[in-house]
């Protein structure tokens, strides 16, 4: 790690307590350094390889221009996303699972950062990921289902989504969630594709769901609101900034945008 840390061509990204991270001037882009203190091996966290390079990360105090996933996602490249949602994964971990669970000792860094030790009892401590399923629900008319919680902003709306339970498969969460969100049983479930979800560690499995049974029901407390649109009534509702969509980084844009070009 302290030879890869030495690198020439190896690059530092800096992400803060909240889990904002250095941009450029223009926010398009991450603001990588290049090392130039000693490595530490319990601050210094090796991301991977980028273009053959090492990547690293470090939770630091704020220093310029800085911003998160939520604001400048859906401008940074391919590449600079990945490095990101690492980067606000990782230190978000390591904040907040410093003991050992089973214990209560405090514990170490090892594994270049993807991994915690527990001297006092051997526990080995892995980051964690928590499943979600978030479905985009069409009917036999082909009209989405969108809903609003109250959390939001005022005209946000977006697709249906709940975490994956202890003992559950993915697919039993999806039937689980969409009836107790909107009151439809599934008829068929078709896969759409993932997105990791740093806030604070989810992965997003998205599906698209349909019913043969337009009926809906919802709760007004979760969700406050659902509405089935159209394609040419979602549109019309978004120029008209009677609702907006979520934000273009997030799989739910990506998803409601995918129905809409068909």
């Amino acid at each position: 790690m302290a030879q890869l840390w030495q690198d020439e061509d190896a690059k530092l990204l800096k992400v803060d307590a909240k889990g904002n991270f250095f941009v450029n001037d223009d926010a398009d882009a991450l603001r990588m350094t290049r090392p130039f203190v000693e490595y530490d091996d319990q601050r210094h966290i090796l991301l991977g390889l980028s273009r053959e390079n090492p990547v690293f990360a470090v939770e630091a105090l704020p220093d310029g221009p800085m911003a998160g996933l939520r604001e400048i996602g859906a401008a940074l490249s391919d590449e600079h996303l990945e490095i990101a949602a690492a980067a606000v994964s990782i230190t978000n971990w390591h904040r907040n699972e410093k003991f050992c669970p089973r214990c209560g000792t405090a514990t170490r860094m090892t594994k270049g950062g993807f991994q915690r030790e527990c001297d006092n009892c051997d526990n080995k401590i892995f980051p964690r990921t928590d499943a979600a399923a978030i479905v985009a629900i069409t009917d036999p008319k082909g009209r989405l289902l969108l809903g609003h919680q109250g959390s939001w902003s005022a005209k946000r709306v977006s697709i249906f989504a709940g975490f994956v339970e202890a003992g559950e498969s993915i697919e039993h969460a999806i039937h689980r969630e969409m009836a107790e969100e909107t009151d439809l049983t599934i008829d068929s479930v078709r896969y759409f594709g993932s997105q990791p979800w740093p806030f604070p560690r989810s992965l997003m499995l998205g599906f698209f769901a349909e019913v043969s049974d337009d009926h809906f029901s919802v709760d007004e407390e979760e969700i406050q609101w659902a509405q089935w649109f159209t394609k040419d009534e979602l549109r019309q509702a978004i120029k008209d900034e009677k609702v907006s969509l979520p934000q273009p980084v997030s799989i739910a844009h990506r998803m409601i945008t995918s129905w809409l070009e068909s």
